[in-house]
């Protein structure tokens, strides 16, 4: 059987469309696409508004969501935000992690969210200590997206020591990072193997950072990567710090240092790239290597604003994610990726609202392991949110500018549905699997706050 949604307008990636038929199959997936249809069909569901494909949130730490807020009393540095991280991440266990995170992954369902991608690094008890099931804490994840109804890409993550300490080893981990690490990136990848891919997660990996795996290790975790052709993340040039420790053990930069052990190349992604050189740029869109950019956290934590221009048209892809979740609103990640850039430069329009939104979709669901998802077209999984072009925000505009109005005016508060799979996860603004998401995540924060 196939389902028929009517979408009032929708986005086709290089212009808006008024009156087009969705027609999903039994299987999830778009089956056809009609246009010129000036009214609903018999029977279809029909979504007033400007429908877009899915949004694809491609750099998560789900548990950061308890941090909101709090760390915005006083001042400080990434490092000191990193110590109240660190007392937060003490208190997880699988079912408060599953508990937060169904909480988090609901709120991204009504922020138009379909697929994450879970950077994951908290794998053992306090201590580091293992669990009786050796990867409880990625599959309480892997099922509290399956509760909220939403894809992830589990990108579980290398997390070996404290800090660089010269070329051939790194810092132990400190007490609050034990339970992050596996000891080698060989015992990270036995463990790792245990977790299998289902309908809606796909397994991959991550690098935590040059500062968190040494360098005679990364090949490791790059190769199992490669093995499997699964999707490969690490955080790249956040901190300057990280930077001037990676010079002074291995006298090149941390993008060169991962050239060296076979990090870069298409299915991997940089995340935060943004303390780079001109031969940084270079080897990263060299090697096609994605670029995911997260402006809300970037500037929450004064990181600084990353060369997303430079990196594109040197051939690196751009992917968006909400990473400490100071929001979770992907259009507003794509707004003030351009707003920054305009800041720097003193110049406006360095990517259309077009470009803007492959970003939030198709190139962050590639980046994800997702190639088949992110567009509205026959044979794509059926994954599309609509919003509201009828709020105090998007109200005025014709709706062909429908795409400059979803990034320049609209929030993830405009959100009215989002559907999976060919699945009503979020209907008018409503949660369908989980009824209360705010005591939801009220509840699941309160649990893991000390």
């Amino acid at each position: 059987m196939t389902t028929t949604y009517w979408l009032e307008h929708a986005w086709l990636g290089t212009h808006v469309e008024p009156g087009v038929a969705l027609e999903v199959s039994a299987d999830g997936r778009i089956a056809a696409v009609r246009t010129g249809v000036d009214a609903p069909p018999p029977g279809a569901e029909v979504l007033r508004g400007l429908t877009l494909p899915g949004l694809a949130n491609a750099h998560s730490h789900a548990f950061h969501r308890a941090l909101r807020s709090v760390v915005q009393v006083g001042s400080g540095t990434f490092w000191t935000w990193r110590d109240v991280m660190y007392n937060v991440a003490q208190n997880l266990t699988p079912d408060t992690y599953f508990a937060l995170a169904r909480a988090v992954y609901a709120e991204m369902a009504l922020a138009g969210i379909t697929n994450v991608g879970e950077f994951h690094y908290v794998h053992h008890a306090p201590g580091g200590t293992p669990y009786a099931d050796p990867n409880a804490m990625g599959e309480a994840l892997i099922e509290a997206a399956a509760a909220a109804g939403i894809r992830i890409t589990l990108l579980d993550t290398a997390y070996l020591s404290a800090g660089i300490l010269n070329a051939h080893s790194g810092q132990a981990p400190n007490p609050h990072q034990q339970r992050f690490s596996d000891g080698t990136a060989e015992a990270w990848a036995e463990r790792v193997s245990g977790l299998k891919p289902r309908e809606h997660a796909l397994i991959g990996a991550a690098i935590h950072s040059v500062r968190a795996v040494p360098a005679d290790q990364l090949a490791t975790v790059a190769r199992w990567a490669e093995e499997r052709q699964v999707p490969l993340h690490v955080h790249l040039s956040e901190q300057t710090a990280e930077n001037d420790a990676c010079q002074d053990a291995h006298g090149r930069t941390p993008t060169q240092l991962l050239a060296d052990h076979g990090v870069l190349g298409p299915r991997t992604t940089g995340v935060h790239n943004t303390h780079l050189t001109d031969a940084d740029i270079a080897l990263l869109g060299g090697t096609t290597t994605g670029t995911c950019m997260c402006p809300t956290t970037e500037r929450d934590l004064a990181d600084g604003i990353g060369p997303a221009g430079r990196l594109q048209q040197a051939g690196s892809p751009l992917s968006l994610g909400s990473d400490s979740h100071a929001v979770i609103d992907l259009l507003e990640e794509a707004r003030a990726m351009e707003l920054n850039e305009r800041l720097r430069s003193r110049t406006r329009g360095h990517w259309t609202a077009n470009e803007l939104l492959t970003a939030a979709t198709a190139d962050g669901h590639a980046a994800l392991g997702r190639p088949d998802a992110g567009r509205l077209e026959p044979g794509v999984l059926a994954d599309f949110t609509t919003i509201a072009l009828d709020s105090v925000r998007t109200a005025g505009p014709p709706p062909r500018l429908g795409a400059e109005t979803a990034v320049f005016a609209a929030s993830a508060a405009d959100v009215r549905h989002t559907v999976v799979g060919g699945r009503h996860i979020v209907r008018d603004g409503h949660h369908t699997l989980v009824g209360d998401v705010p005591s939801a995540l009220a509840e699941s924060i309160a649990a893991v706050r000390s």
